[in-house]
């Protein structure tokens, strides 16, 4: 019976500093604080998204700059303040380098090496391997390869009979997506929307599609991360990496034997390999693939690494790319398409643009898809309202000091371990930095309102040094589709568009009941 006792109360003991003490942790410090759970269990329940909850969270509390919050048991800085945020990313970047990650190379010994999960010195030396692979230069030798994805799935939608193709928009990006990565990351050709048995599409629609498994795993995840790291329990299935390592060991070793160079990725990493891959200035014109591309910093553009790149290395950089590819390009294509569809000035206005360079070259061009300046408006505003990355983490790696400003605020030390979360989405529809945010108006990004735009209120793809790598490939992709696309096809609405478009009560940035619209050829 004591024993039993014993037993009881070293587990109430366990529950109450495990789960219980944690919660007390701003309240010890004297910051301001929600309450745990406060706003994520309505997404828990699909009462709301985790955007709208990020937004509403943000709106709550307009005369704070900061507050505390939590993210399953670890404490969490909610950062509303732009200025701050720019000392957080940018200026005082040394005290916040690492992300909050989904999986570790304790976890998983080849996804756990991409650059996205890697921390510290690893991460730092990754990063700088890497930034040659996708500079301006880079992205103009795969160009062709992306050209002639866009165009064959142009082409299967000119065969179709129909006058109006009615289609879910990230379904069938979703394929163009797949395809552009296949041939950019792997060298391998796929025609999905033919055959969507390919093997490349199978495995990008099980990793991207959501399971009970996968969002326990995530949850327990977040409370329990020595326990994964202690079994290895890895965040996808062995056979997901093992099919990947298989392509990229069999990728090398045929381009080593007999000599094959291709302007794809696989190609880039192993120049990095040999240390022959070099960063390279943006070009002197000043054409960049578009307003939202981010800059690399010093840590990118400097070549100091010792770190090793092994076909395990380039294989997680080559399968991160691909499952953050699959998704969030479809995606914004997916919303952007839905945009056009619904303001037909927008779109009528567009197509005279890329009109006047079909009628031209006959084919759009590497120059020509940086030349057009209205199509980039349309997808920085379309990367306003649907930023992949809606909400964006950093770890304090060194303690750090935010001194008072104002009554309502006492002196904050964000102590090493503490996560902080940047509310990208929410400052992208913040009436304090775009008027009238509701509304789609590529204007805002125009020559003469851009520099209005204030530094750190637009991040569709992160800031500071660790912001996304793949910006320029991912910019390019979407232009160079919707280009081909809008030079043969008007986007309309159909009986099963739904209007104005809901989004689905889930984690990711998705349209409730998809985006349904017609491909109308033109006239």
């Amino acid at each position: 019976m004591f024993a039993v006792l014993l037993l009881v109360l070293a587990l109430i003991s366990v529950i109450y500093f495990k789960f219980i003490v944690p919660f007390f942790y701003w309240q010890r410090r004297n910051i301001y604080y929600v309450r745990p759970w406060s706003r994520f269990r309505r997404v828990f329940l699909s009462k709301e998204s985790f955007a709208e909850s990020i937004r509403a969270l943000y709106n709550e509390y307009p005369d704070r700059r900061y507050y505390g919050s939590y993210q399953f048991l670890q404490p969490s800085l909610f950062v509303r303040n732009v200025e701050l945020i720019k000392k957080i990313t940018v200026k005082d970047f040394e005290h916040f380098t690492d992300h909050s990650g989904f999986t570790s190379d304790k976890t998983d010994p080849i996804l756990g090496l991409n650059l996205f999960s890697l921390k510290g010195k690893k991460w730092r030396e990754m990063r700088s391997a890497l930034s040659p692979a996708f500079t301006g230069s880079k992205m103009r030798s795969m160009y062709s390869l992306i050209c002639q994805t866009a165009t064959s799935f142009t082409r299967h939608f000119l065969d179709k009979k129909d006058d109006v193709v009615v289609v879910e928009m990230k379904d069938i990006f979703t394929k163009y997506t797949n395809d552009v990565i296949a041939n950019c990351a792997f060298g391998i050709e796929c025609n999905s929307l033919l055959n969507e048995n390919n093997e490349f599409y199978k495995m990008g629609r099980f990793v991207s599609t959501p399971t009970i498994w996968r969002l326990l795993r995530t949850l327990l995840y977040g409370f329990f991360p020595k326990i994964f790291e202690f079994f290895g329990i890895p965040a996808l299935p062995n056979h997901i990496s093992d099919f990947f390592l298989h392509i990229v060991k069999d990728a090398i070793h045929v381009r080593e034997k007999d000599g094959v160079v291709r302007p794809d990725m696989i190609h880039l990493l192993m120049e990095a390999r040999k240390g022959r891959l070099k960063y390279e200035k943006p070009e002197s014109s000043g054409l960049d693939t578009g307003f939202a591309t981010v800059q690399e910093s010093e840590i990118g553009t400097t070549q100091n690494y010792a770190i090793e790149i092994t076909d395990e290395v380039i294989t997680a950089q080559a399968l991160v790319f691909f499952i953050a590819g699959f998704t969030t390009a479809s995606s914004t294509m997916s919303f952007m398409a839905y945009e056009l569809a619904v303001n037909p000035d927008i779109q009528k206005k567009l197509q005279q643009e890329v009109d006047v360079v079909v009628s031209t070259n006959d084919q759009v061009s590497y120059e020509d898809v940086l030349k057009m300046k209205y199509l980039d408006q349309v997808v920085s505003e379309t990367l306003r309202k649907y930023p992949p990355g809606y909400v964006m983490n950093r770890i304090c790696v060194k303690d750090y000091v935010i001194e008072p400003k104002g009554d309502n605020e006492n002196l904050a030390v964000i102590e090493k371990g503490c996560l902080v979360a940047i509310p990208v989405i929410a400052l992208h529809y913040s009436p304090e930095f775009f008027d009238d945010p509701e509304k789609f108006q590529p204007e805002r990004f125009s020559e003469e309102n851009k520099s209005k735009i204030i530094p750190g209120s637009y991040m569709p793809f992160g800031m500071g040094p660790r912001n996304c790598i793949g910006s320029r490939f991912a910019l390019l992709e979407i232009k160079v589709l919707m280009a081909n696309l809008l030079s043969k096809f008007e986007i309309v609405p159909v009986a099963k568009t739904v209007i104005p478009l809901q989004l689905a009560k889930t984690l990711s940035l998705e349209a409730k009941g998809g985006i349904w619209l017609g491909l109308q050829r033109r006239k």
